[in-house]
């Protein structure tokens, strides 16, 4: 079963063309293979680092709080419970 492609197209200077022919070589690899290869990486740690989460010190320490000492549950919260359970 055959994969279907798609096609990505980009206009990068002469410059920049230079440059990543010159790393596709030192890699030893075809500049479109440097080129997929960069991005997925770069993709993956873009989409990592945006779902980690990350806390300022006060927002730890309230965080551990809340988890060491949960408040009582209200009237609501018990209700819900009542109601999850039949």
């Amino acid at each position: 079963m055959a994969t279907a492609l798609a096609r990505i197209e980009a206009r990068v200077t002469a410059k920049q063309k230079r440059l990543f022919e010159k790393a596709a070589k030192l890699a030893g690899v075809t500049l479109t293979d440097f080129m997929i290869s960069s991005m997925q990486r770069a993709a993956a740690q873009t989409i990592q680092e945006q779902s980690l989460l990350q806390l300022t010190e006060r927002d730890q320490q309230a965080f551990i709080k809340a988890l060491l000492n949960p408040p009582e549950p209200n009237q609501a919260l018990r209700k819900a419970a009542r109601d999850y359970a039949l």
